[in-house]
């Protein structure tokens, strides 16, 4: 069991939080937004989309938020500019980190992401410095008290074209190609199994070792982007030690 994953559990035990402050509201409309801009605004022809739309429905986003978002993407309704970036960069200690963010103020946003990392111990990387560690996968996380019996629940998301079940103390990780994503998704949800989170994320194929300043060093940088209102997710290669990350989490 890596520290990686189980920051990552810790983070998804936050939605509520995060639900009941809007943040992952603001977050998703901003994906559906993109999706809509990049793809067209139907999400039986735009992958991305339909994975957006479905987010926002597993967290009982009302009908009429998720048009509106379509129709500014589309342009439609005014107020669709906004634009994606992906920062690469380093932590303390040397660890590998992404962060997506979409922003209508681009400059602004570049300046406070670079303080960001400064002020914590990291520096930001150039494009290509890091990504190359991470594969864009299906995540989908299930509280394994509320999940079947693992053989059935393998047999299950295999069947729906998952690639791997991980547990992550106390969390069932199911991982997939992006492609996979909403056929794996609406296959859990048909079976009555609730889920955690649900989204496509990077996923670092190695993970790297922290300890002592640099583990707390690297929570406090995950964090800090976290809370910037145009981030729309981080992802780290870091491991740290169970013991230590309950501690420091």
């Amino acid at each position: 069991m890596s520290g990686h994953s189980k920051w990552a559990t810790i983070k998804h035990k936050k939605a509520a939080t995060d639900a009941k402050r809007g943040k992952i509201f603001t977050r998703l409309i901003k994906e559906i937004m993109i999706a809509a801009r990049g793809g067209g605004g139907d999400p039986d022809s735009n992958a991305r989309l339909r994975t957006a739309v479905t987010a926002a429905k597993a967290v009982s986003m009302p009908a009429e938020n998720i048009k509106r978002a379509i129709m500014r993407g589309t342009g439609e309704l005014e107020g669709g500019q906004i634009d994606e970036i992906m920062f690469e960069g380093y932590g303390p200690g040397g660890a590998a980190v992404l962060v997506n963010v979409a922003t209508d103020n681009r400059n602004r946003t570049v300046s406070e992401i670079r303080h960001t990392f400064s002020k914590n111990g990291g520096n930001l990387g150039e494009q290509g410095s890091v990504a190359w560690m991470f594969e864009r996968k299906s995540q989908i996380i299930i509280d394994a008290e509320k999940a079947p019996a693992e053989d059935d629940l393998m047999a299950l998301v295999l069947d729906a074209g998952a690639e791997d079940l991980r547990n992550n103390d106390g969390s069932w990780e199911v991982i997939s190609a992006p492609e996979s994503h909403v056929p794996v998704l609406e296959t859990i949800q048909k079976a009555g199994i609730p889920t955690e989170s649900a989204e496509i994320a990077m996923i670092p194929k190695n993970l790297m070792k922290l300890e002592g300043k640099n583990a707390s060093g690297m929570l406090r940088l995950s964090e800090a982007l976290e809370e910037n209102e145009d981030v729309q997710n981080v992802y780290s290669n870091f491991d740290i030690d169970e013991k230590e990350l309950e501690d420091l989490a």
